[in-house]
């Protein structure tokens, strides 16, 4: 089911206003970064970086161009590892928190 603009603006909206959130999103895309799913990593990076840094801010930090880091996490993007690790990287300076993996025995 595809989301809906509205629902869209409403998590950017609470992201823009509440820190807690805007972390557990940062976590989230980790998250989903290292169990495999790709895609909705870089979705929910998207929606983070667009309602915190902002794409212009990231690719500035990057010494980027925007439109390539636009690219990396489109839906057809295939970042290097070492461009996503940097990226993670600054958005956590950003966010001032610092992500750590913990081992969890599966059920």
């Amino acid at each position: 089911m595809p989301i809906t603009k509205q629902f869209r603006k409403t998590i950017l909206q609470r992201a823009e206003s509440d820190a807690e959130f805007r972390r557990h999103m940062l976590t989230e895309a980790v998250n989903e970064l290292i169990g495999g799913d790709l895609n909705a990593g870089k979705s929910i990076l998207r929606d983070y970086i667009n309602a915190t840094i902002t794409f212009e801010g990231l690719a500035n930090k990057l010494k980027k161009s925007s439109k390539s880091v636009h690219r990396m996490l489109g839906p057809r993007g295939n970042p290097r590892a070492e461009n996503i690790l940097e990226i993670i990287k600054l958005l956590q300076t950003h966010e001032r928190v610092t992500l750590q993996v913990k081992v969890k025995r599966a059920a």
